[in-house]
């Protein structure tokens, strides 16, 4: 029998008493949420389905998935299903990464406007690229790129950016032809720090006039108009930092490069080293220190707290597309991009069915695959019921 790997459900339902005790009364409703499926996720509490092997006959129970996005068990499927999507959509030219990074001085604007200030970083972000890039000077093209919202650091501090994964090239101005950017540059970084702090902070202000910010307790001295300039014009002096990365290769490489950043949440199961007397100690890499990889002991609790801050609001879309390449118009740009690129159909990828079919292969005997025989509700599996749902009962 295997080890029971610590897991971040381990660490919810062992402090979920201390936790709600201290910040119960804070939390939103999306976040009650997200504690509660994430500690029944794979256990009695939300069913099973009840499968036997084809050639051993070989019985076995499967509990099932809560399917939350912010759960660090449920998003390998969602991942892989999104990228045999995304794959059948890549151009086969050099990508870019480029990251827009909010300040750390927007962080408590941030934590009581999140719906709204997301909405301004993608908004701002995909504005400042596709300006740039129309620009002859630099580029002189329509692009089409996605973007990814991370809310956090390796930390789990606040920490809002934007990853733009950017073919190296775009669709020229007129269609006719596909303009590639230099092998070993794509877009001035300064250029797009200047615009892009420069159309946030006017947004910003546009908000704060159609008073669209929510002002509480530590912002409440904002409120006055001469308070909120002031603020504004502090933002103003320092540079906003934006990473353009060199480009660095085709659809092949541009999808594992996907997969590290489409599906994270705030931190993953296989960061997790140990849980001890109330402290979990888990690896972050120090970005400051060339990456090294380092050693955190946090309070469960404060551990808790710092997940929960990341939980998107309800219906928030974290994934987008820009310049030719939303739904609308997606297919028709794409296949005139492939055809200026004289670019062969690429293959289809192993679908997820397939994958599936391969990964259910019966564990015992390893020949047999496993057959779907029923479902097992909760009540018949004589569920307990959770510390999680006992707080949330109680609160």
């Amino acid at each position: 029998m295997t080890q029971h790997r610590l897991e971040v459900a381990d660490v919810f339902r062992q402090h979920a008493q201390e936790f709600f005790a201290r910040w119960g009364h804070t939390l939103s409703a999306a976040q009650r949420k997200v504690f509660r499926d994430i500690c029944a996720c794979r256990t009695p509490a939300l069913g099973a389905r009840f499968e036997q092997c084809t050639h051993c006959s070989q019985q076995n129970v499967q509990f099932h998935s809560c399917r939350n996005r912010h759960c660090p068990k449920c998003q390998s499927t969602a991942r892989d299903q999104w990228l045999e999507r995304t794959a059948k959509e890549l151009l086969p030219v050099p990508y870019s990464h480029v990251i827009f990074t909010l300040p750390g001085a927007l962080s408590s604007l941030v934590r009581q406007n999140a719906r709204l200030m997301y909405n301004l970083l993608f908004r701002c972000a995909s504005e400042t690229l596709l300006a740039i890039a129309r620009d002859p000077r630099r580029l002189g093209a329509d692009l089409g790129f996605l973007a990814v919202l991370h809310t956090w650091n390796q930390k789990m501090l606040a920490h809002p950016h934007l990853h733009c994964l950017v073919p190296a090239g775009g669709l020229s101005l007129d269609r006719s032809h596909w303009v590639h950017s230099r092998k070993r540059f794509f877009l001035p970084g300064a250029v797009l720090g200047r615009m892009f702090r420069g159309k946030f902070l006017a947004l910003l202000a546009a908000a704060f006039r159609r008073k669209r910010l929510r002002l509480l307790g530590e912002l409440q001295t904002l409120q006055r108009p001469e308070a909120f300039d002031r603020f504004l014009r502090s933002l103003r002096k320092p540079k906003w930092v934006v990473e353009v990365r060199a480009p660095f290769g085709g659809p092949e490489h541009v999808l594992k490069y996907l997969a590290r950043y489409t599906h994270r949440v705030a931190i993953s199961n296989g960061r997790l080293l140990a849980l001890r007397d109330g402290q979990i100690t888990f690896r972050w890499r120090d970005s400051a220190d060339h990456k090294t990889q380092k050693v955190m002991t946090l309070d469960a609790v404060e551990f808790i707290r710092r997940f929960l801050l990341h939980v998107l609001p309800p219906g928030f879309v974290k994934i987008r597309h820009f310049g030719f390449l939303p739904n609308v118009c997606r297919a028709k740009a794409l296949q005139l991009g492939r055809a200026l690129l004289r670019a062969s159909p690429q293959p289809d990828p192993l679908s997820i069915r397939q994958r599936h079919a391969i990964e259910r292969k019966c564990p015992y005997c390893g020949i047999g695959t496993l057959c779907l025989l029923g479902y097992l509700p909760a009540d018949l599996l004589n569920c307990p019921a959770t510390p999680a749902r006992l707080t949330l009962d109680s609160s």
